[in-house]
């Protein structure tokens, strides 16, 4: 192994150590877009070994990322921007269509079925310690259900 290369891997391996102590993503994807579609959803699972809260989320393929909720509101449903997403100790959190997501907005380019797109995730927790997690979601079908069809075993945890 070349000393670059084993420098990486030690990188990388602390890097991972000390994020997967805190928070888990897994199954990341987000849904592929039409060509002039400027705005798409991110989706996935979220846990947390201490009580955190996702409160910011960004991706150089949009201008604009925000985490949203979808909820009723006498009797209409209606999306929105939320200040952070409560991840209480040891408790998935899902993300999904018609749910809690992450919006990507102002889309430099289509969003094709395949493609990873990169999302810087922010976490912090209780005693206000931030934590970042880079994730690739790949993009899936546009009509892809809110259930994963991989069951929930794909994607990547940190």
């Amino acid at each position: 192994m070349t000393r670059f290369t084993l420098s990486m891997a030690v990188t990388l391996a602390l890097a991972s150590f000390s994020v997967s102590a805190q928070v888990t993503v897994s199954d990341p994807w987000v849904r592929a877009t039409v060509a002039q579609q400027k705005a798409t959803g991110a989706f996935m699972k979220l846990q947390a070994t201490q009580d955190a809260k996702l409160i910011s989320a960004k991706s150089p393929a949009a201008g604009i990322v925000e985490v949203h909720e979808m909820a009723m509101d006498g009797g209409v449903m209606k999306m929105r921007a939320i200040e952070g997403l409560a991840l209480p100790m040891g408790k998935a959190v899902e993300l999904k269509p018609g749910g809690y997501h992450v919006m990507l907005m102002d889309l430099k380019s289509q969003v094709k079925e395949g493609d990873a797109v990169p999302l810087t995730l922010t976490f912090e927790t209780k005693d206000g310690k931030r934590q970042t997690l880079e994730v690739k979601a790949p993009a899936r079908a546009m009509n892809t259900p809110a259930q994963s069809p991989h069951g929930g075993h794909s994607g990547m945890k940190h």
